[in-house]
């Protein structure tokens, strides 16, 4: 009678430190979601080797809509794990987009969908106030490509969850969470037929150990024991057993006090930009004045197309014109004046305060202004937008501006962060497709020229996004040359 009072209360004093919780996503800052496989691979009963990959992903927050969160993410299979599936050329990661919405269930609702990420609306949450030993069950949809065949076949399945206790992850606050559930695929259950009509059948068992953040809602580590198997419409079946873990990390802060010089000098590259001149479709500007790179503009005149001023008169550097007068044929004049240009090479340091990057934006759009970098924050990071030239129709830069990469390379060095979304876009010209290519070709570029002044090409994502992205109209040819760029993001 004693141990079964003294048993009574144990349990009441339990039920009392751990009842009436509610779990919520509540969203968060940026994040990276990781996931590793490590499975011991079975061909009709024979072991055959292990399985590992590891596919990360830089995920941002851009917007609410009606109590949603809309996610921007970017996911890549890690070049360690890469090597061993197939050729890597510069070491640069591959992004693969991917947009989606979160409920405050933790649902998920995909958007743009290109298998990732591979759990959705994996973990979710009951509306009702639980205590630990409390179950509920949920649908989720599981992407999976068994093969690495590039066709990804979604599965529904239907996990019961159970509350466990409260516990800590690296210092933070956690529900642990467990959940189990059957894989249950083929004609006798679901077919997926945008999937891999190859796959006639899956079967297996899954059970996993949740880590939910008590303040976002985000599940911070998730641990799945696997054990199914995969039928194939050639007669083979593929077994795998092992663990699936996912992570959920978060960037690193960005010493934006280092940072800002870096930025301050990458900004000085946009000198006094050429008035209202052209873009002739491939990046160079026939504008009415010529930027040295470092500040200094030439004047006020017509660029005859090879960078030289024909114009009427020579600024100085700091916004002083040596000779307003007519320019005769080696640019000389007979009088002097004030520039009507702004000098951004002395201005920085009066436009920018140490704690501030408000004034690093980009201009505005119904300018015909082209500064070959402009700075701005963004959802995802700071940005810059580069407008640098190649070739003809080419993802080779020209010699000339390889140059100005060598400050940018100084300014990710000292932002700190560990990871950068390098991607390029274009002008609509009716070729979407080649618009594409080029665009992940230009960006790849630029990554790798960035890698070769010392920054890990590990640390790049490297993105095509064609002409999906404009920044302005493509009606005229200015519009056409700001949607001509590549962007670098500081992801943080």
């Amino acid at each position: 009678m004693k141990k079964g009072f003294v048993f009574f209360w144990a349990l009441l004093f339990y039920r009392m430190v751990f009842a009436d919780v509610q779990i919520k996503y509540n969203g968060g800052s940026n994040y990276s979601l990781i996931e590793r496989t490590d499975l011991r691979r079975y061909d009709n009963g024979k072991y055959t080797g292990l399985v590992s990959r590891e596919v990360r992903s830089f995920i941002a927050e851009t917007e609410n809509d009606d109590g949603s969160v809309l996610y921007d993410g970017n996911f890549f299979v890690d070049e360690a794990t890469k090597r061993n599936m197939v050729s890597v050329n510069d070491g640069l990661n591959e992004a693969i987009p991917s947009e989606f919405k979160i409920l405050k269930d933790g649902s998920l609702i995909m958007i743009t969908d290109n298998g990732y990420p591979s759990f959705r609306s994996f973990p979710t949450y009951t509306d009702k106030k639980i205590s630990s030993g409390d179950k509920w069950q949920a649908k989720a949809t599981r992407a999976v490509d068994p093969l690495n065949k590039g066709i990804v076949t979604k599965m529904p399945i239907y996990v019961e969850y159970c509350y466990q206790s409260d516990s800590t992850v690296e210092g933070e606050e956690v529900f642990v969470l467990t959940a189990q559930w059957a894989t249950r695929y083929g004609a006798k259950f679901y077919l997926d037929f945008g999937g891999d009509s190859d796959l006639l059948e899956a079967q297996g068992s899954h059970k996993a150990t949740i880590y939910v953040s008590k303040k976002t809602g985000q599940a911070l580590v998730i641990r799945d024991v696997v054990d199914e198997y995969f039928v194939y419409s050639d007669g083979n079946k593929i077994a795998f057993k092992g663990s699936i873990a996912l992570f959920t990390k978060f960037p690193p802060a960005v010493d934006r006090e280092k940072l800002l010089p870096s930025l301050q000098r990458v900004a000085s590259l946009n000198g006094t930009v050429a008035g209202s001149g052209m873009d002739d479709g491939y990046g160079t500007v026939a504008g009415s004045g010529m930027d040295d790179g470092y500040g200094t503009g030439a004047g006020s005149g017509m660029d005859d197309g090879y960078g030289t001023d024909m114009g009427s008169g020579m600024d100085d550097g700091y916004g002083t014109v040596t000779d307003t007068g007519i320019d005769g044929s080696y640019g000389t004049g007979v009088s002097e004046g004030q520039s009507s240009g702004s000098d951004r090479h002395n201005s920085l340091e009066e436009k920018i305060p140490a704690a501030d990057l408000a004034a690093l934006t980009l201009p505005d759009n119904n300018s015909d202004v082209l500064p070959p970098v402009t700075v701005e924050e963004t959802s995802a990071g700071i940005k810059l937008s580069l407008r640098l030239q190649f070739k003809s129709d080419s993802a080779e830069l020209l010699n000339d501006e390889k140059s100005r990469l060598d400050a940018i390379a100084d300014c990710m060095k000292a932002s700190g962060a560990a990871m950068f979304l390098v991607e390029g876009h274009t002008a609509s010209t009716g070729n979407e497709k080649g618009e594409m290519e080029l665009s992940k070709d230009r960006a790849h570029a630029i990554a790798f020229e960035l890698s070769k002044r010392g920054i890990d090409s590990g640390c790049f994502v490297v993105k095509g996004s064609g002409s999906h992205k404009p920044v302005a109209e493509n009606s005229t040819k200015a519009g056409m040359a700001k949607n001509r760029r590549v962007e670098i993001t500081i992801l943080e």
